[in-house]
């Protein structure tokens, strides 16, 4: 069917409405509405429809709670009454409003510290820091072996750490044991 046709059938068929169809074409037509899709009519009841069943399953919950038998008006009430407590809410008064702007409003913003330019956040808190590390495990080097004549005619008072770039802790180290190294993702390599 065409969008003609159903206009015709909603306009033309009001014996084949159903009364609730009716109900509702009437409150369209009292509200002022005369252009309308056909199909509106049907959302329209299943609207209404799905609110009566929430409203009725409320009441039953309600009465079986209150241990009666049915249902009865007090129980429907207070459905009613929950439905409309939670289901819509209006605005605060257009002066409450006001009152909570100009309260927010009378705390300055910052000022602005950074120079020209985007201003970014520090790098503590920015996403490209580094969040790896690498295992370098450190090479044993091979030394040949010493005799006792070589003991005896090297330093009497060896230092602890042959090499003076490697802190204390490091030289303590075992060979085998891994070393762990980061560094930032936007680090520029030495030339």
């Amino acid at each position: 069917m065409t969008k003609l046709n159903l206009k015709e059938m909603a306009e033309g068929g009001e014996e084949d409405f159903p009364r609730d169809a009716k109900i509702v074409k009437t409150l369209l037509k009292s509200m002022g509405v005369d252009d309308y899709e056909p199909r509106v009519v049907h959302q329209f009841l299943e609207l209404w429809y799905r609110y009566v069943v929430d409203v009725l399953s409320d009441a039953q919950v309600y009465s079986e709670h209150a241990g009666k038998a049915s249902i009865d008006s007090d129980d429907i009430k207070l459905a009613i009454q929950s439905k409309v407590n939670f289901s819509f809410s209006q605005p605060p008064p257009r002066e409450v409003l006001l009152e909570l702007a100009r309260n927010r409003n009378k705390i300055p913003l910052p000022k602005s510290i950074a120079g020209a330019g985007v201003p970014l956040p520090p790098e503590q808190d920015t996403l490209i820091n580094p969040n790896y590390q690498l295992a370098i495990a450190k090479k044993q080097i091979s030394q040949p072996e010493e005799t006792e004549e070589d003991e005896e005619s090297a330093d009497p008072n060896p230092a602890p750490n042959q090499n003076p770039s490697l802190p204390h802790e490091k030289a303590d180290m075992p060979q085998g044991t891994p070393q762990r190294v980061s560094f930032p993702l936007g680090a520029k390599r030495p030339r």
